[in-house]
């Protein structure tokens, strides 16, 4: 078996990819959050634990997952979203080529500007805030330095059910959850869902056929918040019971004060083009993660 370290392996993407490697690979999982059996301590922005902690384990490749992804609280801590972002970053690319094996770095449909309809793996980032500016960052590194690597841009994710998912679908459950009749739901942003075990497969897919490089990796169609929040009460059966009431993102601007861009959709047109696109529309994805984890949340 061939052994892939995984940094940053604690939250909603590290889920999917421990679940979709494990059988098939010798895996380290590690986290500064070890809130899993399968995970071990391992703050990735400590270079020299980090190194060490790799290097004993010899694998045959580099997984660099975490993140700061709390755009709010990126904005207000700008060193420290820069030093685990980026800075980290750098670390596992000198990590990676000092062993000579392929890097995986997970990066963002956030580091565009919003100002066009659709963004294919060519078009050029113009990042608006720290958090986009943090993530583009570290993609140009490892784009720029790496000797062979995976870059591969999500949307907006969701995945790994109410414990680990701090994203749009696990906030309307919540909200849900707690007996909310109304919900306000912003009718200006436009983007791509990403199910992480999707993400996960397709990553998997271009390891073992070594196509390395920089990749859109969303989920097919392309939509609004306020069309992913009505499909989930569809899903859910709730359409006759909730409101759903369109505002713009003003409404939320005293909690929700970071810039994002209006439009961060995304086409997978490099995995198209190479016949190895294997995302599934985004409302499939949809109702497999809410059978899969949601079963006796409500």
């Amino acid at each position: 078996m061939k052994k892939i370290y995984i940094a940053g392996c604690g939250g909603m993407l590290g889920e999917a990819f421990y679940t979709q490697f494990k059988e098939d690979y010798e895996i380290k999982c590690t986290d500064k959050d070890v809130n899993e059996a399968w995970l071990s301590f391992m703050d990735f922005r400590d270079f020299e634990a980090y190194q060490k902690d790799v290097m004993d384990f010899k694998p045959d490749y580099l997984f660099h997952l975490g993140a700061y992804t709390d755009l709010e609280f990126c904005e207000l801590n700008a060193d420290e979203t820069y030093n685990t972002n980026t800075l980290a970053v750098e670390n596992a690319v000198y990590l990676a080529n000092q062993l000579d094996i392929p890097l995986l770095y997970i990066s963002t449909a956030g580091i565009f500007d919003g100002n066009k309809e659709l963004y294919d793996d060519w078009d050029m980032p113009n990042p608006l805030g720290v958090y986009a500016r943090s993530k583009y960052m570290g993609e140009r590194f490892v784009v720029e330095n790496a000797k062979r690597f995976l870059v591969c841009r999500a949307g907006w994710m969701m995945g790994a059910g109410p414990q680990k998912d701090k994203k749009f679908i696990q906030k309307l459950m919540k909200q849900l959850k707690d007996g909310k009749k109304e919900l306000f739901i912003v009718d200006d942003k436009d983007g791509t869902p990403t199910y992480t075990h999707d993400f996960a497969i397709n990553v998997k897919l271009l390891l073992e056929k070594e196509y390395w490089g920089l990749y859109n990796m969303v989920c097919g169609g392309q939509t609004s918040r306020y069309e992913v929040a009505q499909e989930l009460l569809s899903l859910l059966r709730l359409e006759n019971e909730v409101k759903l009431t369109a505002v713009s993102s003003d409404y939320f601007k005293d909690i929700y004060f970071a810039e994002r861009p209006p439009c961060e959709r995304l086409d997978n047109r490099k995995l198209r083009i190479r016949n190895l696109n294997l995302m599934r529309d985004w409302k499939i994805a949809l109702k497999e993660y809410i059978d899969n984890y949601y079963q006796d949340y409500m």
